[in-house]
């Protein structure tokens, strides 16, 4: 390689070196703002949109044990009214939940390790806490919200064509959900965004993989014709 070759090659690695770290600062600026913002308007919802109701009503609704009678009254539904293909409602139902859980663990939580609010020391004193204990599990992304959303989505999905505008009901539930894990104060309201995100795309994967092989007859959109 002549010096002349070796001046360009250098020329080009510094120049490349000098772009990356501009980029990492200007990201670095970006998520600095970002987190400013996310935190201001955490203190917001915990603090200040506050009512006694909301206090009483908004850990009941983050609990995930209180739902299971509406878990089992779905399951019960699903098999007593469509058999088999309840069943398969059922299986892709859990798939939803599992893939959210795992995407939102294993591809989120542990890369970016973002602390909660109600764990982090230099932010505590601005956090309300309206549970018995801050989890010691990472925040970003919400797993109640992912896992929710993508539930929301699936249900919207494969019952539109049978409860129309009601449908959104599992949209509502699930926004519910995820704004009291803010207002509870074990997430900032970007951990709820993200898992949103993330459980409206596994939800409309499953969604239409579900309706695409195992659709429930009574959802069809076709009527049926009996001789």
């Amino acid at each position: 390689m002549t010096s002349g070759n070796r001046l360009s090659a250098t020329g080009g690695s510094i120049h490349f070196l000098g772009t990356f770290g501009l980029m990492f600062l200007l990201a670095s600026t970006i998520w600095e703002k970002l987190e400013k913002m996310d935190q201001w308007l955490f203190i917001q919802i915990n603090s200040h949109f506050t009512n006694p109701v909301f206090d009483s009503v908004m850990p009941f609704m983050r609990e995930a044990m209180n739902w299971i009678p509406l878990y089992l009254f779905l399951i019960v539904f699903a098999l007593l009214n469509f058999r088999a293909k309840g069943a398969w409602w059922i299986l892709f139902f859990i798939i939803t939940v599992a893939l959210t859980d795992m995407i939102g663990n294993y591809g989120f939580k542990h890369n970016f390790q973002r602390i909660r609010p109600c764990g982090d020391p230099d932010f505590f004193m601005h956090v309300r806490l309206l549970v018995d204990h801050c989890s010691t599990g990472f925040s970003f992304t919400s797993n109640h919200a992912a896992n929710h959303f993508g539930i929301g989505t699936f249900f919207y999905i494969t019952t539109r064509p049978l409860l129309k505008k009601w449908a959104v009901a599992g949209w509502v539930w699930a926004g519910l959900i995820s704004y009291a894990q803010v207002y509870v104060g074990v997430h900032y309201p970007l951990d709820i965004l993200g898992g949103a995100l993330l459980g409206l795309l596994v939800g409309t994967l499953t969604g239409y993989l579900f309706n695409n092989r195992h659709g429930f007859a009574i959802f069809d959109t076709q009527p049926t014709i009996s001789s």
